[in-house]
């Protein structure tokens, strides 16, 4: 495959390294990466997805090589999804398009799809392991005082956010881990050899501990309703050892045209189920499409 490369000039100064694939006459898809990922994590579902979309990714602010903020408060979401407002303006300008997104990419996503500014623009939304801040605050707070066991599953799963708002010891753990030490752990999550490697592992994982520290605590405290603009498939990993599959029971309340779907999968299934995941991704995109 051959991309093309931009540089996208951010509304606070930073600088995101983007890449478009394919024919641009055909509609549009753009993909988010996840953490502690890049946007090559999504090469894999690129090559099934080329032929049919022409796909735009990007590193996001302070991953791959795009630049890295300063201060944690630039990750914030409403800066992210200002991000993603800038990408689209400049390699879709007055383009509607479909996103897809995992992990982190997908949280992040979440904000610009309860935007209202987008509602003409982004046709449909595949989320990947990556609920809502907001949606999840208010799922927290219902097993807490409805369903204990279900708020406590969740909690184990999510020991990593907690350690992540440790100042030294988080970004120094990051500097343990070679591309190879990191493939294999993802082959045993997985239990798939071969996997690809990032190569910038370290940097990814240090410097994306921001995303956590900016808004994993303001969102939990104070969650805002937050309503989809266009029609949402979730593509549920049913032996995600990081998302617990009830968070999804909560999106159908603030998503009027929602689709669910379960694989057998744990939680890096773009890497690992690649075909299975972008059959999913083309059907309900070419579903929605106007």
């Amino acid at each position: 495959m051959h991309a093309q490369t931009h540089w996208i000039p951010t509304q606070d100064g930073q600088k995101l390294y983007a890449k478009t694939w394919g024919d641009q006459n055909k509609t549009a898809m753009v993909l988010v990466h996840g953490y502690p990922d890049n946007q090559e994590v999504w090469e894999p579902i690129i090559e099934q997805l080329v032929h049919d979309f022409y796909i735009i990714t990007y590193d996001v602010r302070g991953a791959g090589q795009s630049s890295v903020p300063k201060r944690i408060r630039d990750y914030a979401l409403a800066r992210l999804s200002l991000d993603l407002e800038c990408v689209v303006d400049a390699l879709l300008p007055n383009r509607h398009f479909h996103l897809a997104a995992h992990d982190w990419g997908s949280i992040q996503s979440w904000e610009s799809v309860t935007e209202p500014k987008f509602k003409d623009r982004i046709q449909s939304y595949t989320t990947i392991s990556g609920p809502c801040l907001d949606h999840a605050a208010f799922w927290m707070r219902d097993q807490f005082t409805h369903e204990k066991r279900k708020f406590f599953k969740q909690l184990v799963k999510s020991w990593y956010i907690v350690a992540f708002q440790l100042p030294l010891l988080a970004p120094t753990v990051w500097h343990f881990f070679s591309p190879e030490r990191w493939g294999k752990v993802l082959s045993q999550l997985e239990k798939t050899q071969g996997l690809p490697l990032n190569p910038s592992i370290s940097a990814d994982g240090q410097h994306g501990i921001g995303l956590y520290r900016a808004n994993f605590i303001p969102r939990l405290i104070r969650p805002r309703q937050r309503f989809a603009i266009c029609p949402v498939q979730a593509l549920v990993l049913k032996r995600d050892n990081f998302v617990s599959p009830e968070l999804i029971d909560e999106m159908p309340k603030w998503v009027n045209d929602f689709e669910r779907v379960e694989v057998d999968a744990n939680h890096w299934a773009v890497l690992s189920r690649p075909q299975e995941i972008a059959q999913y991704i083309k059907t309900f995109a070419q579903k929605k499409s106007v």
